[in-house]
């Protein structure tokens, strides 16, 4: 489950869109520097969080309730939410989200039981990382 360099790199390079799951609405959250810093680097960032739907973010991006509510293809799920929850997310997104290639648990979340499942279906499974740190460090 460790990835190389490469293979990050593959992945940052290779992703469009991103569903971010426990976006916040405060600016000094992690969750809303990433998502907005992710948007301004050219990705189409899906902010996710039940309690925040229909609020338009900062780089413009209408925050949806659950990753069933997306439309549209989405290449990658970034969670910040706490490693007992990753489990739900990943079930959900398995079941919402047809073509997802990467699951990426944020620092501090690791659920292995949540990997093996995403990793069974062919996706690609990073954690207790952040994109952003690792956009930076590999120079993408």
């Amino acid at each position: 489950m460790s990835q190389s360099d490469a293979e990050l790199r593959r992945i940052l390079t290779e992703t469009k869109v991103i569903a971010l799951v426990g976006w916040s609405p405060k600016a000094d959250r992690p969750s809303h520097g990433v998502a907005r810093h992710l948007a301004g680097r050219g990705y189409k960032v899906i902010p996710v969080n039940p309690g925040q739907t229909g609020v338009v973010t900062s780089w413009g991006a209408t925050v949806v309730a659950s990753l069933s509510d997306i439309t549209e293809p989405v290449d990658m799920v970034d969670i910040f939410r706490n490693s007992d929850a990753a489990e739900p997310v990943v079930d959900e997104a398995l079941q919402a989200l047809p073509g997802l290639k990467t699951i990426w648990m944020q620092l501090g979340v690791e659920n292995q039981t949540a990997a093996h499942k995403a990793e069974a279906q062919g996706l690609a499974v990073v954690m207790d990382r952040c994109p952003v740190i690792e956009l930076a460090r590999l120079s993408v």
